[in-house]
């Protein structure tokens, strides 16, 4: 019949482990340093191996150990998830946060799990859409946050971070040295009319070759080289590339990420996602290319 682990004997271990010594665990524990070290003994009988390495100064784990570490933190972690969700008499209700499509990824879904595992009682709503459409759901009171793609602030609006705006086309592609410049935009996309000044001032003639309200459409036409397109620097997806242009084109201006936030309801859980969302992209800047689908409307 098979047995149960101890999720407490676990969890001394974890700390154990990531303290480095007994005595330091058992502060953050709130227990006896003979408590912890029976804990440890414990799960070592029961497991019929040696967990930790005691001949040394600092205790470290041996290669048993290292493997249950992982095994143990995914289980006090599911441990942890399920007792706040079945248990937690924190706030209650729905939040809505707006984000254009070009910045959803990669940080909106590491942000929504943080904000998930401390308000699990709280459901989120997420709208994807354009940074003009998003500011009419704003000043309507349909939506509690939005992130938004500017030039500048308006009253009330607080700059993450500030990126700039670089050419996109298909990966080796040619359609960025044809003139005109052909140019493949959604027709409220708000990177559109800060492409066509930067041209108009370089005195490059330019046309719009592909206008559409799908931004699978302005996709797809990229990707094939039948124009070109714009996005945030880091935000490049990862089926087209920033166009190594030389020059040949117009330096794009800075565009920066703004943070409007409704004052009111649900105070609590705007606070906590209004925090997410300052740690995620004040604090990381420029984010890393990865595998997630992105979009391109700005």
């Amino acid at each position: 019949m098979p047995r149960n682990l101890d999720l407490t004997a676990l969890r001394s271990f974890v700390v154990v482990a990531e303290t480095g010594g007994v005595t330091r665990a058992a502060g953050f524990l709130n227990l006896t340093q003979s408590a912890v070290s029976m804990q440890i003994k414990r799960l070592e009988e029961m497991l019929d191996t040696t967990l930790l390495d005691r001949s040394a100064r600092k205790i470290a784990l041996t290669g048993e150990g290292e493997q249950l570490l992982g095994y143990a933190r995914r289980m006090l972690q599911l441990n942890d998830e399920l007792l706040s969700r079945m248990t937690s008499t924190d706030y209650e209700g729905e939040l809505v946060l707006g984000v254009p499509h070009d910045i959803v990824y990669p940080f909106i879904p590491q942000v929504l799990q943080r904000f998930a595992q401390e308000m699990p009682r709280v459901k989120v709503n997420l709208l994807s859409s354009y940074t003009t459409k998003l500011k009419e759901q704003f000043a309507q009171g349909k939506v509690d946050i939005i992130l938004t793609t500017e030039e500048q602030p308006d009253a009330g609006g607080e700059v993450l971070v500030e990126q700039r705006l670089v050419w996109v086309g298909a990966p080796g592609g040619a359609a960025w040295r044809g003139r005109p410049l052909r140019l493949a935009y959604e027709y409220n996309c708000f990177f559109r009319p800060l492409v066509q000044s930067a041209l108009d001032d370089a005195g490059i003639a330019w046309e719009m070759a592909v206008e559409s309200d799908s931004t699978r459409t302005i996709e797809a036409s990229v990707s094939a080289d039948l124009a070109v397109h714009s996005a945030m620097e880091g935000h490049v997806p990862r089926y087209l590339e920033e166009v190594n242009h030389a020059g040949a084109l117009p330096e794009l201006p800075l565009t920066r990420v703004i943070m409007y936030t409704a004052e009111g309801a649900r105070p609590q859980a705007v606070r906590a996602m209004r925090d997410l969302l300052r740690q995620n992209y004040c604090k990381r800047g420029s984010p890393r290319l990865v595998d997630s689908d992105y979009n391109l409307a700005g």
